[in-house]
C-alpha cells in the first residue's frame, strides 16, 4: 500500500522531472547550409555572408553589431562589444570606442582593449606573431579606412582612419574578436585554434568535422541575457546541392534548409514544412570587367544586356521567390533615388543598342562569364545563369561560362579581372551584401580599391564616382549622407554599371517543430530565440 508520504514524494519527483524537461526543452536544430564546407571557425569566416551567419555571429562578437530582432524594417547597427563610439570634433579621423566591461571569452579569459588591438594585428600586420593570412584575406578588405589603433586604457580603444570616414562603424561590424589567450594555449597555431575555437558570442563551437558538420552549444554566461540561446544545440551541415538539402529536410536529417529549390516549395508546404521569406539587402548581379578590351566598356552594350533580361520570366522560374531588379538596390530602398534608365524587358531596344555597337544575333558579341554552381546567397546559379544566357543570345550576346566552386570564385573576385585566374572572363556572377555604404557601393567601384588593395574586381575607375564616395565619407549628418547615396545609386543605374537581375527573398524551409525564429531583413540572423517543439 502506498502511503500519503510516498505519494507526495512521487508527485514531487514527477514535478522535478517535468521542470527539468521544460528547462532543456530547447532541443537540437540541424541546419543545411548552401556552402560546400564548414566555414573557418577562427573568427573571420570564409564562405561569404553565409559563413559569417553561421560560424561568425554565432560564436563571435564584433565591436558594433546589427539589430536582428525585427522582421518589419531594415536592420540598423547597434552597440556590441563597444558600448559607444564618438568621432573627434576637431579631427574627423580620430574615433574613440568605449568597451563593454565584464565580457569574457569562452575560455574564461578577459575581453579588453588589448585584445581589440591584438585582433586588428591578426588581420593587418603581417609582422605580428598572430597574423593569419586566411583571416586577413577575409577581413582586411572589410576595414580599408583603418590606419592605426591603440589601447587608451583597459576599456577604451582609439582608431584613426586614413581620411575622414563616416562609414567606419559599418566596416567594424565585420570584424570578429578571437581570444588571444586561447591562441597562446593552442600553441600559437591557428589550425589548432580552429579545432578548439573561443569567441565571446552566444554560442560555443564544441566540435567540427570539415565538410561534414559543426556543433555549437549555448554560452550560458553571454553578456546579453536576451540572446542566451534557448536551444540545447545548433548543428550546421554543408549541403551545396538544392536537391540534397530538400531530401535531407524531407527525411528528417535536418530541420531547416537555406535556399530550397523553388520548384519544391509547393510540395514542401503541402507536406507541412514552413517556408519563411523576407526582403533583405542582397542582390544577384553580373559584375562587369572594365579592363582594356572588355566589351562592357561600351554603355550601349551594358544597357542592352540589362534590357534583354526577362526578369518576370525568371520570377516564374523561381516560383516567385525573387524581387525583379529595378536597380542595384531593391525597389523602395532609402538610397534608390530617381534613376532615369528603367530596367525593363525590351529585347527590341536591346537589339537596337547592340546594332549601334556593331553586333546582332547574326553577328553576336562573344564573351565569357565566371559563375559558381552553388554557394552563399547564390540562389540557383546554374538555371538562373542559363536563363540569362538564353535571353542575351536572343539579342546578340553569346555567353560561355567558366564554372568554378564558390570559394574559388571568391578568390578570383579578390584577385581581379586582370589576374590569370579570371581566364579572360569579362564578368562574374556575384551576389552582394548591400546593407551598408561601403560594402553596398564603394568597395565595388572605387578607383584605389582595385586588387590587391580591395575588391573592385572589374577595375572600374571614374573620378566623378570617387568624388561621390568621398562625400559620403565626409558627411556625418545622416540626412545629407542619404542624399549623396541616392546620387550614387542613380549613377549605378543610369550608366548600367552592372547587369542587375534580381533581389533574393532569403527563402528558408523548415520543420513545423522550429519555433520562435524572427527573420530579420539582414544577411545575418539571431538563432538564440529558437526552440524545437
Amino acid at each position: 500500500m502506498v502511503t500519503r508520504r510516498l505519494w507526495k514524494s512521487l508527485a514531487t519527483g514527477i514535478l522535478l522531472l517535468g521542470s527539468t524537461a521544460l528547462a532543456s526543452a530547447g532541443g537540437t536544430l540541424r541546419v543545411g547550409m548552401t556552402a560546400s564546407d564548414i566555414p573557418l571557425t577562427t573568427g573571420q569566416t570564409d564562405n561569404g555572408g553565409e559563413g559569417m551567419r553561421f560560424l561568425g555571429y554565432t560564436a563571435y562578437d564584433s565591436l558594433i553589431e546589427w539589430d536582428l530582432t525585427a522582421s518589419d524594417k531594415p536592420s540598423t547597427i547597434i552597440p556590441g562589444l563597444a558600448t559607444s563610439w564618438t568621432v573627434d570634433a576637431t579631427d574627423k579621423t580620430k574615433w574613440t570606442f568605449k568597451l563593454r566591461p565584464g565580457v569574457k571569452f569562452h575560455d574564461g579569459s578577459e575581453f579588453n582593449a588589448d585584445t581589440v588591438v591584438w585582433n586588428f594585428e591578426k588581420l593587418l600586420n603581417k609582422d605580428a606573431a598572430q597574423f593569419d593570412p586566411r583571416q586577413s584575406a577575409q577581413g582586411r578588405s572589410r576595414i580599408p579606412a583603418v590606419a592605426s589603433y591603440k589601447a587608451i586604457d583597459p576599456l577604451t580603444v582609439e582608431i584613426v582612419t586614413k581620411t575622414p570616414d563616416a562609414t567606419l562603424p559599418y566596416q567594424l561590424a565585420w570584424i570578429m574578436m578571437s581570444s588571444p589567450a586561447n591562441w597562446e594555449k593552442q600553441g600559437k597555431n591557428w589550425d589548432n585554434y580552429a579545432k578548439s575555437p573561443s569567441g565571446t558570442g552566444p554560442w560555443k563551437i564544441v566540435s567540427f568535422v570539415p565538410r561534414e558538420k559543426a556543433e555549437m552549444v549555448p554560452n550560458a554566461d553571454y553578456w546579453d541575457k536576451t540572446r542566451v540561446p534557448k536551444l540545447d544545440k545548433l548543428v550546421v551541415i554543408p549541403l551545396p546541392e538544392p536537391s540534397a538539402r530538400v531530401a535531407a529536410l524531407r527525411s528528417g536529417q535536418v530541420d531547416w534548409i537555406e535556399a530550397p529549390a523553388p520548384d519544391t516549395v509547393p510540395s514542401l508546404k503541402s507536406a507541412g514544412f514552413k517556408i519563411v521569406t523576407n526582403a533583405y539587402p542582397h542582390n544577384w548581379t553580373w559584375h562587369l570587367s572594365r579592363v582594356e578590351g572588355s566589351p562592357w566598356n561600351d554603355i550601349r552594350v551594358r544597357k542592352a544586356a540589362n534590357l534583354a533580361v526577362d526578369r518576370e520570366g525568371m520570377k516564374e522560374l523561381l516560383s516567385g521567390l525573387m524581387i525583379p531588379a529595378e536597380g542595384f538596390m531593391p525597389p523602395g530602398h532609402q538610397w534608390f533615388g530617381k534613376p532615369t534608365f528603367k530596367l525593363k524587358y525590351d529585347p527590341e531596344a536591346a537589339k537596337k543598342l547592340l546594332a549601334e555597337a556593331g553586333y546582332s544575333p547574326a553577328k553576336p558579341l562573344e564573351t565569357k562569364i565566371l559563375i559558381s554552381p552553388s554557394g552563399s546567397g547564390q540562389m540557383l546559379p546554374l538555371p538562373m545563369n542559363e536563363f540569362v544566357q538564353q535571353n542575351l543570345a536572343e539579342v546578340g550576346i553569346k555567353v560561355s561560362f567558366e564554372v568554378v566552386e564558390w570559394n574559388t570564385l571568391i578568390n578570383i573576385w579578390r584577385a581581379g579581372a586582370k589576374h590569370e585566374s579570371s581566364k579572360g572572363a569579362t564578368g562574374m556572377n556575384y551576389t552582394y551584401f548591400i546593407q551598408d555604404p561601403f560594402t553596398g557601393f564603394m568597395r565595388h567601384l572605387q578607383c584605389n580599391l582595385a586588387p590587391p588593395a580591395g575588391t573592385n574586381w572589374g577595375y572600374y575607375c571614374d573620378p566623378a564616382m570617387d568624388k561621390l564616395f568621398d562625400e559620403v565619407r565626409t558627411t556625418f549628418d545622416p540626412a545629407a549622407q542619404q542624399k549623396t547615396l541616392e546620387k550614387i545609386h542613380e549613377k549605378y543605374v543610369d550608366e548600367a554599371l552592372f547587369l542587375m537581375v534580381t533581389h533574393d527573398v532569403n527563402a528558408r524551409a523548415m520543420s513545423a517543430k522550429v519555433k520562435g525564429f524572427v527573420q530579420a531583413q539582414n544577411w545575418f540572423q539571431n538563432f538564440s530565440s529558437i526552440t524545437m517543439d
